[in-house]
């Protein structure tokens, strides 16, 4: 008996990297699998788990697309009987600097990231919420993939990390959202080869099939299944990198310091006037891409 015996999944972007990754652990642990991609990836992914003694479907189907996250529900529900979790993990890259990204660009990445996101959580929180009316409880999940560039803006990704960032507070309004009905949603950026990343030299393969590999992307895949386990039930709006070896808990937008006046409208000279007191010697500039390091 695996940990999610008995639950069903939706896995989005499931067809190849660390959402197949998921799929398959997922599988492994018992639970029933709807696979959603584009292409024949996701009933190569299907085909796999239930090779290896699972249930899975595919279905595929555009996040982008409203009709999509029902179609996805429908389907789970038909096949399997009901929704516990959704692995929103479907993405695309469209890179370019400000300066020279057309609309094409930032429309494309903001569509699958961002309002796929929604639209898939969406299509489960109406399913959810209807089910705990009507007397259903029992814990549901959202696992939602943001990355570093989402949590400290990466150059030439306006229209991706803008997504990803979106889908930072996201999570956080879902979560507010959904707990009164058992579910938790929270965030995970994964270090890790992708087709989105694997034209970076520095994340290949080792040559030695005996080493670590770091950026192995089923190095992801037992946190996110882990956040969808019963033991997982009190985290809650968070938002974790990981990746090699590393889990990351992260938190971003702290308060930093304040002023105030007394019952008086700020202008422009009691800012100058203030201003040592709300900046300090506190740094003002660009912050720093502050990824934890490895090791």
């Amino acid at each position: 008996m695996g940990r999610l015996e008995g639950k069903v999944a939706i896995v989005t972007g499931g067809g190849s990297g660390v959402g197949r990754e998921h799929a398959l652990l997922l599988a492994s642990e018992g639970a029933k699998i709807v696979v959603n991609d584009l292409g024949n990836n996701a009933e190569s992914t299907a085909e796999e788990i239930r090779d290896s003694g699972g249930e899975a479907i595919s279905v595929l189907g555009d996040v982008a697309k409203w009709e999509t996250g029902e179609k996805l529900v429908a389907a789970a529900v038909d096949s399997f009987g009901d929704v516990h979790i959704l692995i929103n993990n479907a993405g695309i890259l469209r890179d370019a600097m400000s300066f020279s990204m057309t609309e094409e660009q930032f429309d494309e990445v903001i569509a699958v990231h961002l309002k796929g996101h929604f639209v898939c959580a969406r299509a489960v929180a109406v399913y959810w919420r209807d089910a705990a009316k009507s007397g259903s409880e029992t814990p549901r999940r959202i696992i939602h993939t943001s990355s570093e560039s989402g949590l400290f803006g990466g150059p030439a990704q306006s229209n991706y990390a803008s997504a990803k960032g979106g889908i930072l507070t996201l999570s956080i309004t879902l979560g507010r959202e959904l707990s009164k009905y058992g579910v938790t949603t929270n965030v995970v950026a994964p270090r890790a080869r992708t087709g989105l990343t694997d034209y970076i030299q520095s994340m290949a393969a080792p040559d030695n099939p005996e080493e670590f590999d770091v950026y192995d992307p089923a190095n992801v895949s037992p946190f996110v299944v882990w956040l969808c386990t019963d033991e997982a039930q009190e985290v809650n709006g968070q938002a974790f990198i990981v990746g090699g070896s590393g889990i990351w808990w992260m938190r971003n937008w702290s308060h930093q310091n304040s002023v105030k006046l007394d019952a008086e409208r700020w202008t422009l000279t009691n800012i100058d006037d203030h201003r040592e007191l709300l900046f300090g010697d506190l740094e003002t500039g660009i912050p720093k891409f502050d990824a934890p390091p490895f090791s």
